[in-house]
């Protein structure tokens, strides 16, 4: 990914995030400290990621959409090893989501405005529905869709669904080329 000057990267504790090349980094992001970003990730504009007290690694083909925040559980009295975020491979967070030392496994879906908190897991094919937080600790079995404060099971999701996932993951990798390749031209523009 080259440099632009719209887009924090920064180290902390003598952590600095590695973003492979192929990743689309909006403007207004920030990226702080132990954060590994895999090949065709997207994250849009104005997100932050911050791994200062534990790390964040967010698998291939995976999007942060617009004004989301990843965090980390940092050490406590009673959990001293805390709880690093751990983002699998084409998973979807909407946007405005709020995750927090959590994992997301592969194909997952987190829908826009939700809380993942401290310890949670969503399995591979599980969502959380738009609005919802889950809870510290609580897990979301594969194929299942969770909702509600706090989020509770409200039913199994259908093949179709996950059809219907798997082709949001398809055109948020190509989007984000879209937009690299729109925001290096305008780049380029303004330079020449």
């Amino acid at each position: 990914m080259p440099h632009r000057p719209d887009v924090t990267i920064l180290p902390f504790a003598g952590k600095t995030p590695r973003i492979h090349d192929s990743a689309f980094i909006a403007p207004g992001c920030r990226i702080i400290g132990d954060v590994e970003i895999g090949p065709d990730v997207s994250i849009w504009y104005n997100c932050v990621i911050r791994a200062d007290m534990h790390r964040i690694v967010i698998g291939a083909r995976s999007n942060v959409q617009d004004g989301s925040v990843i965090h980390v559980d940092s050490p406590k009295p009673h959990r001293p090893e805390g709880f690093p975020t751990i983002i699998g491979e084409n998973v979807l967070i909407g946007h405005m989501a709020m995750i927090h030392g959590c994992t997301l496994e592969d194909r997952a879906f987190v829908g826009l405005g939700t809380i993942v908190m401290d310890g949670c897991v969503i399995e591979s094919d599980a969502m959380l529905a738009a609005g919802a937080q889950l809870t510290p600790g609580k897990r979301i079995p594969s194929r299942q869709l969770w909702s509600g404060r706090p989020a509770t099971f409200m039913r199994e999701i259908p093949e179709a669904g996950l059809v219907d996932m798997k082709r949001g993951v398809d055109f948020y990798v190509d989007n984000g080329r879209r937009h690299t390749a729109e925001i290096e031209a305008a780049l380029g523009q303004a330079q020449g």
